[in-house]
């Protein structure tokens, strides 16, 4: 028995499923991280993989950087935690601020989830609206709203042109799914319509520039612009979700449409690789979380919210994370898409390549999908998906489990070529399964 089996048997007995995460269940057993620096991870079985899942796209520096590592040491030698604020917080806020012409504030939280339906609350209670709006398949974390429709199948997921109301989890409140309106992805017009219906209920459009479940494609400047008008004419919130897509650019995958939304959400890379979550917007919108305002709106707090350890790690990565790291990293993430292009055209696969800044999904596809019901998998495509995962992590490359990537600094050009020469070896598998 190797050690994996043995601490997977030992982890069933006090964990369901022996996880806490989903994302880390594989087939037998999980494997267990022993070790990471910069893009490599070591488990306790001794093998190293390249990762190009970094945590779920929120490690931008992959593992153990020197200078966030020292930071994040010489705070825990101060503390960990305090009843009081600290300076590490007000710098922190004023490196985001700069960031992006949209932040005038921000308020930091603990995960992506806890921003989403932060933003929410704080839409709602600006506008005194019950309702939102969101994308049909559009991943925004396990707040009861912001999930509705996130993984629907074909038998529920009823009309195109009227997407169903589905709920994840299992006794979701009807009352829930009855606040939600859910649009498609690539029918601009009827997304407008479906909001129309409810012009007059809708706190906020809840948007992400790059939904991952949606296939990672980035939304057209037609659906974004009309979202924006739409809000800005109807006295709603645009609140974009860029917890995975603010390593796309240094503001953010706004940048590439020159949008200034009302509200942001963001999580992942903006720790350092500790958990957070921010909410930032505009001054006016931010304000129903002031506790020092007659009434308070929005009554906002959270016992790790802007803990320094946390503050100090995301500040560090942002430093670093500057003009010219954006800039070279997103070149890589090019090289890839290039490369595995080149790749599904030598092997004559059925394929397609989409992504945008520093992330990419690979779809046994012909054509890249323009919304969710085109990136959903029947059951055949993901057998074939898994095999193609699998060998991959045989090969010693670490994916998300829909085959995307998720670049760090520390790669360079011989991790790039050897992923996508992997990729390619997978290609030609599928294409000669006897082989």
């Amino acid at each position: 028995m190797t050690q994996s089996e043995d601490l997977y048997q030992r982890a069933c007995r006090v964990l369901p499923g022996g996880v806490s995460r989903n994302t880390v269940l594989r087939r037998p057993h999980p494997l267990y991280a022993a070790v990471g620096a910069g893009c490599r991870v070591t488990d306790i079985e001794g093998v190293e993989r390249i990762d190009f899942a970094n945590n779920m796209a929120s490690l931008i520096h992959g593992h153990a950087h020197p200078e966030v590592v020292r930071a994040v040491e010489e705070q825990l030698e101060r503390g960990t935690a305090f009843t009081l604020a600290t300076e590490v917080e007000v710098r922190f806020a004023e490196h985001m601020v700069s960031r992006s012409p949209s932040f005038e504030q921000v308020r930091f939280v603990n995960s992506g989830t806890e921003a989403v339906m932060g933003a929410i609350k704080a839409a709602r209670a600006f506008t005194g609206r019950p309702m939102i709006a969101k994308v049909e398949g559009a991943y925004h974390g396990q707040y009861d709203y912001a999930e509705v429709s996130q993984t629907p199948s074909p038998e529920r997921w009823g009309p195109r042109d009227r997407p169903a109301r589905v709920p994840v989890a299992h006794g979701t409140p009807s009352s829930a799914l009855g606040d939600v309106v859910v649009m498609p992805f690539d029918d601009v017009e009827r997304a407008l319509e479906l909001l129309d219906e409810h012009a007059d209920e809708l706190a906020c459009v809840l948007l992400d520039l790059m939904p991952h479940r949606v296939g990672l494609r980035p939304a057209s400047p037609e659906l974004v612009n009309a979202l924006r008008e739409w809000t800005e004419r109807n006295g709603s919130l645009l609140v974009l979700d860029e917890v995975i897509t603010f390593r796309s650019e240094y503001g953010g995958a706004q940048t590439w449409y020159d949008l200034r939304p009302d509200l942001t959400a963001m999580g992942k890379m903006i720790g350092g690789g500790f958990p957070v979550g921010a909410i930032a917007g505009r001054r006016e919108v931010m304000s129903v979380m002031d506790p020092l305002a007659k009434p308070v709106l929005f009554p906002h707090s959270g016992t790790f919210s802007a803990n320094p350890i946390t503050m100090t790690a995301g500040l560090r990565s942002l430093e670093l994370f500057d003009e010219a790291a954006v800039t070279r990293l997103n070149a890589l993430t090019e090289r890839a898409m290039s490369g595995i292009r080149d790749a599904i055209r030598r092997t004559g696969i059925e394929a397609c390549v989409t992504g945008g800044g520093s992330m990419l999904r690979v779809h046994l596809k012909s054509e890249p999908p323009r919304c969710y019901r085109e990136a959903y998998s029947d059951p055949e495509e993901q057998a074939r998906l898994k095999r193609l995962i699998d060998h991959l992590f045989d090969s010693g490359f670490i994916v998300i489990n829909t085959c995307s990537a998720t670049l760090s600094t520390p790669m360079g050009e011989e991790e790039i070529d050897a992923f996508v020469g992997a990729l390619e070896e997978g290609f030609s598998l599928l294409m000669n399964p006897a082989n």
